[in-house]
């Protein structure tokens, strides 16, 4: 059978066209998106026409000039990483979720955290809305300076329809051209950004894992914030904790007052790529002024040590004060020379 012009002619497109395709393929997987890292990879075209996966060979790995990995919030907040913190029901998790992202907007320190340089923020909010967000952001803010297109909020408030829901692919496509502008992805929270599927069932978390995952690879952080369960840990499949870098827990004092609002210990329950002094235990309160709010920082030693002091003024014996505190008695009288040593009683 022979081909005529116009087949032949169709058929030279088709190769073209399937030339430019290839080509095409060869060359998004050339490039690794986050850091400009060019993988050693053969030109075989069928190859990455049916199999997605590259293999880095041992020797070029080893030669790659790969820059280290950056902190967005040192030292618990890396680029490229992927967070939780999780806490009770109004505990402040949601003020310490924000004060994260005007600090990374800002570029300015938190705490004892440090934020070398201002990043741009996608704040998913599930609850609020912006009755709640705006005076809580601008009490926050204490003087700093908020520029345009720093943070992007996308809250109930604000949307046609309803929240965006990462448990459902298709809300993966709606939010990456806000995502795709941003350093710091944070998830406030996974109950109401995550609703689909059961929170107990490790399948229905995967695919917010992978879209986590593919926000990692693309040179983003991303922050999620949970709820704690009844037993105290975070809520639902632990598999979760699985592919976080930090996982940051809010937990109540013991001497906790309700009149005290927001104050909480902050507990480092994982902590890849730092340790010491940089993941010790400490306790954070919230205070709010007329001119806004304002965080006091106190380290789980010294709060002990207030606690020692005021129960010996109420002329607690030291077998009391260690039941009370439930510590051993050597630990309250160390803490009592060291009160006597400083003047303090």
């Amino acid at each position: 059978m022979s081909i005529s012009d116009k087949d032949q002619s169709t058929l030279e497109q088709c190769s073209l066209k399937e030339s430019s395709l290839k080509e095409s393929a060869l060359d998004s997987y050339t490039e690794i998106p986050y850091k400009k890292i060019k993988p050693n990879i053969n030109n075989n075209l069928f190859t990455l026409k049916d199999n997605p996966i590259v293999a880095i060979d041992g020797a070029s790995l080893i030669s790659m000039d790969i820059p280290p990995k950056e902190q967005l919030m040192t030292p618990w907040l890396p680029e490229r990483g992927i967070a939780m913190i999780y806490a009770p029901r109004g505990v402040g998790k949601t003020f310490l979720a924000l004060e994260v992202a005007i600090a990374v907007a800002t570029g300015t320190n938190f705490l004892n955290w440090v934020t070398s340089k201002a990043g741009n923020v996608l704040y998913l909010d599930g609850e609020m809305g912006g009755s709640d967000l705006q005076p809580r952001i601008k009490k926050l803010l204490r003087g700093r300076i908020l520029e345009a297109g720093r943070i992007k909020f996308i809250s109930p408030d604000f949307q046609v329809g309803p929240c965006p829901d990462l448990s459902l692919p298709e809300w993966h496509q709606h939010i990456a051209p806000f995502a795709q502008e941003a350093d710091l992805i944070i998830v406030d929270n996974i109950s109401t950004i995550c609703r689909t599927g059961s929170e107990n069932d490790a399948e229905s978390w995967q695919l917010v894992q992978e879209w986590a995952i593919q926000q990692k690879s693309a040179g983003k952080a991303v922050l999620f914030i949970h709820h704690a369960g009844k037993g105290g840990q975070q809520r639902g499949t632990s598999k979760r904790e699985d592919v976080m870098d930090t996982v940051m827990a809010l937990k109540r004092p013991d001497d906790y007052n309700p009149k005290q609002g927001a104050r909480f210990v902050i507990e480092f329950e994982k902590a890849r790529g730092f340790s010491g002094d940089e993941a010790e235990s400490f306790i954070v309160q919230l205070e709010e002024h007329d001119y806004g709010y304002n965080w006091l920082m106190d380290s789980l030693k010294d709060s002990l040590f207030k606690k020692i002091i005021n129960l010996a003024e109420l002329d607690m014996s030291q077998k009391d004060i260690a039941e009370e505190l439930e510590v051993h008695k050597s630990t309250v009288s160390k803490n009592l020379n060291r009160a006597k040593n400083e003047g303090l009683l």
